[in-house]
């Protein structure tokens, strides 16, 4: 099988590449307005009568919930029609939403627009697709870390670039720059990739069903258990994610570049990810996957704990980036792990699935975290919440 796969992918490296440097692009776009969505809620203000705590959350978790149940219909479709087809979909599409976030007046216009956001891109989930279509089963660990690399770098400067269009050029630049990065993308993959996709696969699928492929992936052995373990890795994560941007003014003595250090907590994590990445995707090639991520989680859930009890920024800033490098481990070791439990030809279902139980994760986590926030103090909430996602009962 994998001598058949090298044959038919002689260049799966530079498509591999390609890719990650797509998603590079792709993914400092996203995560450029991902710290400040809180603070721009607050500063469009409702014209409902709704919470801001409340809309702080929706701005995520409506994003998220749009997405998990896009994620697995756009990856039947790859699988039916080609992954290249669902990156230019997810790219351009996202090019055009955007631009028009960029001119919202309402932080419900925004809660609708990212909405929309959901069910139209899903670029990690596209490019993962493809990545797994073309790389070797036993380089699959490789293949994965790289993709995490470039999402990881992504991450670690989109933040920061976001936090500094917004403190002095105000929110909008940050949006307008993110649909020229998308744009920038899908133009990479159209002339960059040529896609060596099966007509005659193509009409299995089609005979088959998405349902029944569906079906097919999750009765795969562990990949139902691999699937919980992404829920809840994202949940914890992600469940302090609305929180941190609201929390962090209360550590810094200035309001002075606010959003830019906000950028920096969100970078620094993401940077220390995108480092362990390298070194912890090549070790679970060697070593196994699954001794990889049980070691990442539980380290995670310890560093976790002190981060409900730092009373400066610094402090705050170094207990996020030793998270970072305990979730280096995790991201890519999940994802080589359906890898390698799944067929060839199913990647599209694969990762359409796992884009739509991470999107769960993060569907529900910001609307915990907005709800525990919300009609109390903020610090004792933020306590809470670092401590119901790191506690080593909830890896089990």
């Amino acid at each position: 099988m994998n001598t058949t796969k090298n044959k038919k992918h002689p260049s799966w490296q530079r498509t591999i590449y390609i890719l990650a440097f797509s998603q590079l692009i792709s993914v400092v776009g996203f995560s450029s307005i991902f710290p400040f969505l809180p603070r721009f809620v607050e500063d469009l203000g409702s014209t409902s009568g709704m919470s801001i705590e409340l809309l702080s959350g929706l701005v995520y978790s409506g994003q998220a919930l749009t997405m998990m149940v896009a994620s697995p219909i756009w990856g039947g479709l790859a699988d039916r029609f080609g992954r290249k087809l669902m990156i230019l979909r997810a790219t351009f599409g996202g090019t055009v939403v955007l631009f028009i976030m960029a001119h919202v007046q309402s932080a419900e216009q925004l809660v609708l627009m990212r909405a929309i956001q959901g069910m139209v891109t899903g670029t990690v989930a596209a490019n993962s697709a493809l990545a797994a279509s073309v790389a070797p089963r036993e380089r699959a660990g490789y293949a994965m870390g790289l993709m995490q690399v470039a999402l990881g770098a992504g991450i670690a400067v989109g933040p920061m670039i976001g936090g500094f269009l917004a403190d002095n050029y105000g929110y909008s630049a940050a949006f307008y720059g993110t649909a020229l990065l998308l744009f920038l993308s899908g133009l990479l993959i159209t002339f960059g990739i040529q896609e060596d996709f099966d007509p005659a696969q193509t009409k299995i699928k089609q005979d088959s069903g998405m349902r029944k492929e569906w079906q097919k992936v999750l009765s795969s052995p562990g990949v139902g258990a691999t699937f919980i373990m992404r829920f809840m890795s994202q949940l914890g994560r992600m469940i302090v994610v609305p929180i941190i941007p609201l929390f962090v003014p209360l550590l810094i003595a200035s309001e002075s570049g606010v959003n830019t250090y906000i950028g920096l907590v969100f970078g620094v994590s993401a940077a220390t990810t995108t480092i362990s990445s390298i070194y912890l995707g090549k070790l679970g090639d060697r070593i196994g996957y699954r001794s990889v991520l049980i070691v990442s989680i539980l380290a995670a859930g310890f560093i976790y704990l002190p981060q409900s009890m730092v009373t400066e920024g610094w402090q705050l800033l170094a207990l996020q980036g030793l998270t970072g490098i305990a979730v280096g481990g995790i991201i890519p070791s999940i994802s080589a792990l359906l890898a390698n439990f799944t067929q060839p030809g199913q990647e599209g279902a694969v990762y359409g699935l796992d884009s739509s139980i991470n999107a769960a994760g993060r569907a529900v986590a910001p609307l915990i975290g907005g709800r525990l926030r919300d009609g109390s103090t903020r610090k004792p909430h933020l306590q809470l919440l670092l401590y119901s996602c790191s506690s080593p009962r909830g890896w089990r």
